[in-house]
């Protein structure tokens, strides 16, 4: 489990929020910074206990489902909680930005440190193409003007006395969508934002947040409406028990019924199969996959040109969430997600209603005081297969297409381990020329792992994915779930 402070101090606001809300105590929600910084207390990360009680309850805002931007500092937090309340859908956007939290750090360059020694041969001063190093007072010294970072008298200096220095949530976003705005401050173009999440998990303050739907989940339960829980594949390995038991910590939260999105996942192995295989037979050169909602953003705000490639299967979560209407059509259906972005797809598709984030659920565990390892195994009522168990690590969705194609001759895979401007740079070129020469389907996964690697996951994505492959090595193959059918 990841155990940094900003996750802790995201877990600790959540369960208040959560506590507050299942004890009617919404009203008294603007204690939360001073009973968590109470007068004298230490203050563990910024200048003075104000400053931290104003960062607090920001976040607090975010946890309510709320703009952060739009926060006027006058509105109490009980107030906000009412808004929280009477809101009939959450917000269009899901990130938002504690800007109190942001650091402003400084602008990314490249910079020479105290390390340059001055050297004799100056490979810095004769590799760079634009003029931009001089050497003054026996140092190196970067004209910031003429400076292209483009990095290459980094690669040559003999002593690494030349560094890069980084804004962490710029240098994480592939489509250069956050940016300071004039008061020197972290700010996202919302029409640029694919929802990937790079920058929430990059920045080191927790300075970027998503905007909670916990409180819209749990009045539906509290109303008596029937909400059912449907875990995504990378739940598994997030908490060190089996998913049956928090399957059935979810039913002990309220939760009416509990799918494995695995079981959507098989429906879009076969269904992207077909799509795949009627695409090369009529002689298309390449196809993407389309179970990364991040990826789906990409195409549709930046990469146009692609959508001829993408394929027209809907995600796992859609398939799944499609199953749970089917059974009754009033009832709720509640995405547990390892993804930002799924929280964007939830708002075009016409059967998923709310997303809560694995982070999300391990706070409300906590805060209903569940011990997960001493819950019962829940059985699932329908089984799923070892290929759509494995959809949420790199590699599985191509594989999971291979296996339902039934050895199709000419299947000939690559993947693209994780978006970033270099892989967006590709794709763009793949589109532009109408040919991958990596080969003839695609499998794009916004996060490098996939979404074991999810911003919003609880554990590092080297144990899930051995967890998740254990899981799955010991499912059924998704043919022979067919043929018992």
């Amino acid at each position: 489990m990841d155990n940094s402070n900003t996750t802790h101090l995201k877990r600790e606001i959540l369960v208040r929020i959560i506590r507050a809300f299942l004890n009617d105590e919404l009203k008294d929600l603007t204690k939360l910074p001073f009973e968590m910084r109470p007068k004298n207390a230490e203050v563990p990360y910024r200048c003075c206990i104000y400053k931290e009680r104003a960062i607090l309850r920001q976040r607090a805002v975010a946890g309510l489902g709320l703009a952060v931007e739009n926060d006027d500092e006058m509105t109490s937090l009980a107030e906000y909680a009412q808004q929280a309340l009477k809101r009939e859908k959450p917000e269009d956007t899901m990130l938002t930005v504690v800007e109190t939290a942001c650091k402003g750090c400084v602008p990314s360059r490249v910079y020479v440190t105290e390390l340059c020694q001055g050297c004799v041969a100056r490979p810095c001063v004769s590799t760079c193409k634009f003029g931009a190093i001089q050497i003054k007072d026996g140092k190196s010294v970067i004209d910031g003007d003429k400076c292209k970072n483009c990095g290459m008298c980094m690669q040559v200096c003999p002593y690494s006395a030349i560094v890069r220095l980084k804004v962490p949530c710029e240098d994480a976003c592939p489509v250069n969508a956050i940016a300071k705005n004039e008061q020197g401050h972290a700010e996202i173009d919302f029409d640029k934002c694919i929802s990937c999440g790079a920058c929430e998990r990059a920045c080191p303050f927790a300075a970027v947040h998503e905007k909670s739907q916990v409180i819209d989940i749990l009045q539906k339960i509290k109303s008596g409406k029937k909400v059912v829980a449907m875990l995504a594949p990378a739940v598994v390995g997030q908490l060190p028990v089996s998913v049956n038991k928090i399957a059935q910590a979810l039913i002990q939260c309220g939760f009416s019924d509990v799918m494995e999105v695995a079981v959507g996942a098989d429906i879009t192995a076969r269904t992207e199969a077909e799509d795949y295989k009627e695409r090369m037979e009529r002689g298309d050169e390449f196809m993407t996959t389309s179970c990364c909602a991040a990826y789906n953003e990409l195409v549709d705000k930046h990469i146009p040109e692609l959508k001829p490639f993408r394929s027209e299967t809907r995600t796992p979560m859609h398939y799944t969430a499609e199953l749970v209407k089917k059974q009754d059509p009033d009832a709720v259906a509640v995405f547990i997600s390892p993804c930002v972005a799924k929280r964007k797809e939830t708002q075009h598709d016409e059967y998923t209603d709310y997303v809560m984030s694995i982070e999300e659920m391990g706070a409300l565990f906590v805060a209903m005081n569940i011990e997960v390892a001493n819950c019962d195994d829940f059985e699932f009522a329908q089984e799923a297969s070892k290929e759509g168990r494995f959809f949420s690590v790199t590699g599985g969705v191509a594989e999971s297409v291979k296996v339902a194609l039934k050895d199709f001759p000419e299947f000939y895979p690559t993947c693209v381990n994780g978006l970033n401007t270099k892989s967006v740079r590709d794709l763009k070129n793949w589109a532009k020329k109408g040919v991958c020469p990596e080969g003839n389907i695609v499998e794009v996964m916004a996060c490098e792992g996939g979404c074991v690697a999810g911003p919003v996951c609880l554990n590092n994505k080297r144990i899930t994915t051995k967890k998740v492959t254990e899981y799955a090595n010991a499912s059924k193959c998704i043919n022979d779930l067919e043929e018992q059918k």
